[in-house]
């Protein structure tokens, strides 16, 4: 399982931060385990101001994302599941997001928490999304590392 060696969640005070989250709205199930993950983190780490977005599927992640870090959020979180199909469909919508999400925390300056499940079926995602027997939740922990990366470069600005 992918989540081998993560780091021990350690929740600082983000109550200061403007958050965004980004999601997905391909396969209920998994994108409500992820969305539930993330809002778990934001209470964790005291975040009150934040904003859920829904954009229609995963392709639709980065041109959000890069609005929303441009529109003065702290920290933005990218949310979604593609599922390996039987065509290259897999690999053109997985590339074209990852590669958007990296240029927009590059062009902005923003973190983009990576929360976009790339997996070879529907129980990989499960497994992943945060529900109830899930043994991942990487909702929260894309919000996590989001959280504590935004946490980081207001450290390194003074």
């Amino acid at each position: 399982m992918s989540g081998h060696g993560s780091p021990t969640d350690q929740p600082v005070d983000c109550s200061d931060l403007r958050v965004a989250v980004v999601a997905s709205s391909w396969h209920d199930q998994v994108m409500g385990g992820l969305v539930a993950g993330a809002e778990r983190a934001l209470v964790a780490y005291a975040v009150t101001d934040y904003r859920l977005v829904h954009v229609p599927g995963s392709f639709e992640l980065p041109v959000v994302a890069q609005a929303l870090a441009a529109g003065g959020y702290d920290a933005v979180v990218a949310l979604g599941v593609v599922i390996r199909g039987g065509t290259p469909h897999f690999d053109f919508v997985c590339t074209a997001a990852t590669d958007g999400l990296n240029r927009v925390a590059l062009d902005t300056g923003v973190p983009v928490g990576f929360g976009l499940l790339t997996c070879d079926t529907e129980q990989q995602a499960l497994d992943r999304a945060g529900l109830e027997g899930s043994a991942e939740d990487k909702g929260y922990e894309a919000t996590a590392a989001a959280l504590h990366t935004a946490r980081t470069l207001r450290s390194l600005a003074g």
